[in-house]
């Protein structure tokens, strides 16, 4: 009898599955549409329909590449790009007005295994950023860039622009001009002052992102985020989606996370990064570190949002500590999961 016959032989006399054992490398994503104060009063049956039906759409997209055994860069790219197409959402398509009228867009990705990043700010003519992002990462020597050399660098790479007027949509517009209102009397009352008036809008101004975080069955993290920024925002202001640290990050071993809220606060308390940090240096769970830096550090400082974060092992965090997050989450053999709200 030849060894294949005795291997064949050995295994059938076996009453374990080791010849036969399927594969469990864990893997998994995690999506998010953004936090703010999302109640369910304000959402009609139907577009709450429509929000679960994209989340989820987003979360199988990215979730299709891992369990074909992808790379946890394109589940993440995948996921963000069936967001940014989605006028649901503050990205891509859906993002809000700056106060002059217009769109400018940021967004980031990094890779945890090689710990290269790329981001883009400021771009008005890019369908999809964080397509660009990506490219900036593998294709250039720079991390991070802005405005219309990040275009031109993308047309280096056959990106075609789009018309800014692409991501015009009828309620963001409106969001505009309610926002400009309240600006302009807030103003009033504080003598001119953009950033007093500005700090009083509320929290539907403020946010809007989207990202993904994802572990592939190698064994590897990355996140990425992107976003149309604040309603109504001036002077070429930035916030955490494209700043490394801030609003991504993403390390083998470690964690991956991907933010959104209030983004000066998640910059100066570079959220991120901190909660890989704490994961890393003082052995927290990836859900005792999340809600420790969203639910205590975070409000602490008057700082609002939430995050998405997974581990090497495939756990998930979701904190907010807003009034709601669109987020979903997709892990090896299971089905996804929809949530807005703290309980649903």
């Amino acid at each position: 009898m030849n060894k294949l016959y005795l291997t064949i032989a050995l295994c059938l006399s076996l009453t374990s599955n080791t010849c036969f054992a399927k594969d469990d490398t864990p893997f998994a994503i995690a999506i998010h549409g953004g936090a703010g104060t999302i109640s369910a009063a304000s959402l009609s049956p139907e577009q709450e329909k429509a929000i679960r039906d994209k989340l989820k759409q987003a979360v199988d997209a990215g979730y299709k590449v891992l369990d074909k055994g992808g790379d946890s860069l394109d589940a993440v790219q995948s996921a963000i790009n069936v967001l940014e197409n989605s006028p649901l959402f503050n990205a891509g398509v859906g993002a809000v007005y700056t106060f002059d009228g217009g769109h400018e867009l940021d967004a980031s990705v990094m890779d945890g295994n090689t710990m290269n990043a790329g981001a883009v700010a400021g771009v008005k003519h890019i369908k999809n950023p964080i397509d660009l992002a990506r490219k900036v990462m593998e294709k250039s020597p720079h991390v991070m860039l802005y405005g219309q050399g990040a275009e031109e660098f993308a047309l280096t790479q056959q990106f075609s622009l789009v018309p800014n007027s692409h991501f015009d949509t009828p309620h963001r517009y409106a969001q505009l001009l309610d926002a400009k209102a309240s600006i302009i009397e807030a103003e009033q009352n504080n003598g001119d002052d953009y950033q007093a008036s500005v700090a009083q809008l509320t929290a539907n101004y403020k946010y809007g992102t989207v990202g993904a975080v994802a572990l592939d069955k190698q064994g590897n993290l990355a996140a990425g985020t992107s976003t149309g920024g604040m309603t109504a925002k001036r002077f070429g202001r930035i916030g955490d989606s494209p700043v490394i640290g801030a609003g991504t990050y993403a390390e083998n071993g470690v964690c991956a996370v991907s933010a959104t809220g209030h983004g000066e606060y998640f910059i100066r308390y570079q959220v991120a990064g901190d909660i890989c940090a704490k994961v890393k240096y003082q052995q927290l769970s990836i859900i005792q570190a999340a809600d420790e830096v969203i639910n205590q550090r975070l409000i602490s400082a008057g700082g609002t949002g939430g995050v998405i974060a997974i581990d090497q092992r495939g756990n998930i965090a979701t904190p907010f500590n807003t009034e709601g997050m669109y987020r979903a989450t997709r892990s090896q053999g299971q089905a996804a999961t929809i949530m807005i709200w703290r309980d649903k």
